[in-house]
């Protein structure tokens, strides 16, 4: 007997080449079976999903989750239930001198599951708003690798990397100082480094050249300064070395890190985003970054392949936190999945830079299944 079933839905999962019409059944917590056709006696709870996508529960490697906690931390649980989100990984709201309160106060209390890049600042991410704006990283004194060692040691379950923002409005004259002192935490733990970079210094060549293969570029899409793209839409030489030995390109899109033009440029010269990702915070929930199912949908929008834009939202952040079992819905597995729709109809959508991009059709949250329950639905059948 299985908890729940999910009938005649278009299964796209990556981690095992899937995309095609399937049930699906779920049972203590995990995929129980994946088959064309599964009777619907077998279950407790059915659901007929015919034109909808179901896919492993979507991963926003980039997110600022620490609510109330941080001047920049939003709610997960009804961004989770808006777009089928089932992990969310802080990047760096909280540093060595408040994970605890972020651990025991949000992660423990959340539906969605919630693991963190651990800012290699000793408070995190501690003013951030539309009127209050101090970088973490901007003085010396604050940035401490023996307690971001010893708190990331003593919480292997929560914190899957370092990160570091840095830039001229993160790290003010520090330059890639901040950064150095992530690789070095993240050298002890085997860990991957999450690298913000804003306005420089540093340039975006001492950032990729100081990055391992495995380590994060968040923002990778962004506008001028520091963006990846030359004025005439040509990818830099740089850029394009570091994608090719091994460094992760993660959007993070937030209220500053995505282009439209740069995007189309990138994705013309076939260097896709290896993760999209959100970067939702106080200052973008409302727009123009809104969740990770919308940052996709401007993917889809840009011409991205559908199966492509859920590689780099599952299975793709999976393996770059080295939890490679939250982006797959393989049999015996932990059992997230996101009920998708792609809904056709005009749609607008925006970057950072006040562009727009007109569509006719963008992905909506039907359902989130955590743990093998639908968690939160929009079914209407």
């Amino acid at each position: 007997m299985f908890d729940l079933l999910l009938k005649g839905a278009r299964v796209i999962d990556p981690s095992q080449n899937i995309d095609g019409k399937f049930d699906i059944a779920f049972a203590m917590g995990r995929v129980a079976a994946l088959m064309p056709e599964i009777s619907h006696t077998t279950a407790k709870v059915v659901h007929d999903v015919s034109g909808h996508i179901v896919c492993p529960g979507l991963i926003d490697m980039h997110s600022h989750v620490y609510w109330g906690g941080t001047s920049c931390g939003v709610d997960a649980e009804p961004i989770a239930r808006r777009s089928g989100t089932t992990t969310f990984v802080d990047a760096g709201s909280a540093g060595a001198g408040n994970f605890v309160g972020f651990r025991e106060h949000v992660i423990k209390r959340s539906a969605p599951r919630i693991l963190s890049f651990l800012n290699i600042a000793f408070p995190g991410i501690f003013a951030f708003s539309k009127t209050v704006m101090v970088g973490e990283a901007a003085d010396v004194r604050l940035i401490e690798p023996r307690d971001c060692l010893r708190v990331a040691e003593e919480n292997p379950d929560y914190i899957v990397g370092v990160k570091a923002r840095i830039g001229a409005r993160s790290g003010g004259s520090m330059g890639i100082g901040p950064l150095h002192a992530a690789i070095d935490v993240a050298d002890e733990l085997d860990i991957p480094v999450m690298a913000h970079l804003d306005t420089p210094p540093p340039s975006r060549k001492e950032v990729l050249e100081a990055l391992r293969p495995g380590d994060v570029l968040t923002h990778c899409f962004r506008a001028f300064p520091n963006s990846p793209v030359r004025r005439d839409n040509t990818v830099r030489k740089e850029i394009i070395e570091a994608h090719e030995r091994g460094i992760v390109f993660d959007i993070g899109h937030g209220a500053g890190g995505f282009a439209f033009h740069t995007a189309k440029a990138m994705l013309a010269e076939g260097i896709f985003p290896d993760v999209i990702s959100s970067d939702v915070h106080a200052l973008c929930v409302d727009g123009p970054a809104h969740d990770v199912l919308a940052v996709m949908s401007k993917f889809i929008a840009l011409g991205m392949p559908l199966t492509e834009v859920i590689k780099a939202t599952t299975i793709n952040p999976a393996q770059t936190i080295k939890r490679p079992e939250l982006g797959s819905l393989a049999i015996g597995g932990i059992g997230d999945a996101a009920i998708l729709e792609m809904v056709n109809e005009p749609y607008q959508h925006l970057d950072c830079t006040g562009a727009t991009l007109k569509t006719d059709s963008r992905l909506e949250c039907k359902g989130t299944i955590i743990a093998g329950q639908l968690w939160s639905s929009h079914l209407t059948k």
